[in-house]
C-alpha cells in the first residue's frame, strides 16, 4: 500500500456506529448557533438517550456554563463507554467519500483524511503545506485544548479545501467509489439535509486517491520548494488545538508518532459547485461616511460614482471582484450609495481590513470618537443598517464583492491568512455535522 506521508495525510482507522440512523448520531459542528440556545436543546431533543455526536462534544453555547467542567468530565465518561459498551463497529483503515446534500439542495463532496499536525501551521507567512485561511485567535485554543486532552475520541468539524480546478481528487475517487454500497445513507437532524458515505479502501482506489494527491502537490509547489497543498476552510481553531495538543504531548513524552498527532478532516475542492463561499460585509458605526469613503480610496486606489438605487449598487458589487459599496445617509437624510471600483488583484477583504483598522484608529484620535465595527451576512443587512437614522449615531455600511475561488490560494500564499471574519462557507445549517470518529488518547 502506497504512503501518503508526503502529502501530510495518513489513511485513518474510522469507527462507525452500529446504528446507522445519523439524524440521531450526527450533529453540527459545535461552533455554530452560538446564540442559540434553543437549537442545541432541539438536538438534544432528537438525539434522546440515543448514542449522538452530540454526548461527545461541548457546544460553545456552553463554553461559558457554569457546569463546564462537569460537561467536560461527561463528555470522556461517554466516550469511554461508547468504546466499551459495543456502540462502534470495528475500525476499519480507509478514507470515507461523502456526499452531503445540504438543506438548500446544494450536494458538497469530501474524502475523509487524516492530517498529520507536523505539516500544518496556522502562523502567518507559513510555508506548510497545510494552512490557515482566516487569523487565528491564540485566546480561543485553550478551551478547546481542555476538551481534546485525554479525549479516547475525536470526531472531525473540520473541512480542509484543496485546489484542484481540474476536479481530479475528490471528484474523481466519487465516481469509482459510487459503484459500490455506501456505508451510510441518512438524514439529518434538525432539516439540514442528506448524507452518503462509501469507504475508499481498495487498492485501486486508494491509488487513484495517491495519484491525484502527487499531481496537485505538483501544479501547487512554489519556485522556493514550498507547498501549498490545503488550506483549512472551516475548524481552523479546531486544527490549531489539535496540533497544540499534539506538540504538547510530544515534548513531555519524547513520543513521534502517535494517534494524536493525527486529525481527522474533511478534503473539500474549492471549485466543488456546492460549495458556496460568501462575503461577510461590514458596518461601522460612529463614522463620518465622506471621511470613511475617502481613507478607502486614499489607500487602495480606484474611481468612486454614485449609484442611483441599492439594487444598481449591488449589482456593480457582485459582477466585480475588487469593488466595494458603501451605503450611508447623507446630511438631509438620504440614501446614498457609493460605489470603489478599486485595482487590487488579490482578494478585495484581505486588503480592505486592514485599512478599515487602520482608519478607525486615525479617525477616533482626530476627532475623539469611538468608531466600532461589526461583520454582518445578507445584503438585505447592508442596506437596512446603512440606510438607518443616523442622528444619534453615524452609521455606514460596506458592501463586498463575491469571494474569487480562482485567487483564494494565492492571495493567502503571498498575504498570509485573510483578516477576521473574510468569508463563510456556506449558511450556518450546511456547516459539516460530526459523524466519523477515531481513537485518539488510550
Amino acid at each position: 500500500m502506497k504512503s501518503f506521508t508526503e502529502f501530510g495525510i495518513k489513511i485513518p482507522d474510522i469507527l462507525l456506529p452500529k446504528n446507522k440512523d445519523m439524524s440521531v448520531w450526527s450533529v453540527i459542528a459545535c461552533d455554530q448557533y452560538t446564540q442559540d440556545i434553543s437549537y442545541w436543546k432541539r438536538a438534544a431533543d432528537c438525539a434522546g438517550s440515543n448514542p449522538s455526536t452530540l454526548n461527545l462534544i461541548l457546544p460553545e453555547v456552553y463554553l461559558e456554563s457554569p457546569d463546564r467542567t462537569e460537561r467536560i468530565q461527561n463528555i470522556r465518561k461517554t466516550m469511554k463507554d461508547y468504546l466499551s459498551n459495543g456502540v462502534f463497529d470495528d475500525a476499519k483503515e480507509e478514507f470515507i467519500y461523502v456526499e452531503r446534500k445540504t438543506g438548500y439542495g446544494r450536494i458538497r463532496k469530501g474524502l475523509v483524511v487524516a492530517v498529520d499536525l507536523d505539516s500544518y501551521e496556522w502562523k502567518p507567512l507559513s510555508k506548510a503545506l497545510i494552512r490557515a485561511t482566516e487569523a487565528t485567535i491564540e485566546s480561543r485554543i485553550p478551551p478547546r485544548k481542555e476538551i481534546r486532552k485525554q479525549a479516547p475520541i475525536e470526531s472531525p468539524p473540520i473541512m480542509l479545501l484543496v485546489n484542484d480546478p481540474q476536479h481530479s481528487l475528490v471528484e474523481k475517487i466519487g465516481e469509482l467509489v459510487k459503484k459500490n454500497s455506501p456505508v451510510y445513507d441518512s438524514n439529518l437532524m434538525l432539516d439540514a439535509g442528506h448524507i452518503t458515505g462509501w469507504t475508499v479502501s481498495s487498492e485501486h482506489e486508494l491509488n487513484s486517491v495517491h495519484d491525484a494527491l502527487e499531481n496537485l502537490k505538483k501544479a501547487n509547489t512554489a519556485p522556493d520548494g514550498s507547498t501549498f497543498l490545503f488550506a483549512v476552510g472551516d475548524g481552523n481553531h479546531s486544527l490549531a488545538t489539535a496540533k497544540a495538543v499534539w506538540d504538547e504531548y510530544k515534548t513531555e513524552t519524547g513520543i513521534k508518532d502517535s494517534p494524536v498527532r493525527y486529525a481527522l478532516v474533511e478534503i473539500v475542492n474549492i471549485y466543488d459547485e456546492g460549495l458556496t463561499f460568501e462575503p461577510i460585509h461590514r458596518v461601522l458605526f460612529g463614522i463620518d461616511a465622506d471621511a470613511l469613503v475617502s481613507y478607502v480610496q486614499g489607500k487602495l486606489g480606484g474611481i468612486l460614482s454614485t449609484c442611483a438605487s441599492a439594487d444598481e449598487l449591488e449589482g456593480k458589487v457582485k459582477n466585480s471582484a475588487a469593488s466595494f459599496g458603501f451605503v450611508s445617509k447623507t446630511e438631509d437624510e438620504k440614501d446614498k450609495f457609493i460605489l470603489l471600483e478599486t485595482p487590487v488583484k488579490e482578494l478585495a477583504v484581505s486588503r480592505l481590513q486592514p485599512v478599515l483598522d487602520e482608519c478607525m484608529a486615525s479617525y477616533k484620535k482626530e476627532n475623539n470618537i469611538d468608531c466600532t465595527i461589526d461583520y454582518i451576512h445578507g445584503s438585505d443587512e447592508v442596506f437596512r443598517l446603512g440606510a438607518q437614522d443616523r442622528k444619534d449615531k453615524r452609521t455606514v455600511s460596506i458592501l463586498l464583492p463575491p469571494v474569487a475561488k480562482d485567487s483564494f490560494f494565492a492571495t493567502i500564499n503571498s498575504r498570509g491568512p485573510l483578516p477576521r471574519k473574510s468569508f463563510s462557507m456556506g449558511e450556518a445549517s450546511e456547516k459539516r455535522f460530526y459523524l466519523e470518529c477515531r481513537k485518539l488518547f488510550d
